[in-house]
C-alpha cells in the first residue's frame, strides 16, 4: 500500500469515525425519536468505534465503548450497556487512562447497572464514578462529569 493511499484510508475511517460519534449525539439529544432513528443511533455507535478500531488509540476505543454503552442504557437494553460499558472499563484498566476517562467508565457501569435494576452494583458505581471524577484535572471537564453522573437513575 502506498503512502499516500495508506493516509487516505486513515483520513477516511477518522472522518466516518468523527461523524458516526456526533450523529450519535445529535439523535440522542432529540427528543421523540423514532423507532427508525433509535435505530440509527445503535447503528452509528457501532460504526465510530469501528473506525476508531481501525485507527485510532485506546483512549478512541474505550470512548466508543462508553457511548454504545450509554446509547443502550438510554434505549433500555441492560445486557448490551453493561457488556459494552464493561469493555470501556477494561479498556481504561488496560492502559492505564485515568482522568476525565475512568470516571466515566464508572459512570456508563453505574448506568448500565441501572438500567438493570441491580441497586447494589449502581450505587457501588456510583461511588467509584464520584471517586474518580474529584481527580478530574480540568474544570469544565470535572463540571460535565458530574452533570452527567446525576443523571444515573438512583443517584443520591
Amino acid at each position: 500500500m502506498t503512502e499516500e493511499k495508506k493516509y487516505a484510508e486513515h483520513e477516511c475511517h477518522k472522518r466516518f469515525a468523527v461523524n458516526s460519534f456526533n450523529l450519535v449525539w445529535s439523535l440522542h439529544d432529540k427528543k421523540d425519536r423514532s423507532k427508525e432513528e433509535d435505530d440509527k443511533m445503535v447503528h452509528a455507535a457501532h460504526a465510530s468505534r469501528f473506525h476508531w478500531g481501525e485507527i485510532g488509540a485506546p483512549v478512541n476505543l474505550e470512548r466508543g465503548e462508553w457511548q454504545i454503552s450509554r446509547v443502550y442504557s438510554i434505549l433500555n437494553n441492560p445486557r448490551s450497556a453493561l457488556y459494552h460499558a464493561e469493555r470501556c472499563l477494561e479498556i481504561c484498566k488496560d492502559n492505564d487512562i485515568k482522568d476525565f476517562d475512568i470516571a466515566f467508565a464508572y459512570e456508563g457501569m453505574a448506568r448500565a447497572y441501572a438500567v438493570a435494576g441491580n441497586k447494589t452494583d449502581c450505587e457501588k458505581y456510583i461511588k467509584l464514578a464520584k471517586e474518580a471524577g474529584e481527580h478530574i484535572k480540568e474544570k469544565g471537564d470535572k463540571d460535565l462529569f458530574f452533570s452527567e453522573l446525576k443523571t444515573v437513575p438512583g443517584y443520591k
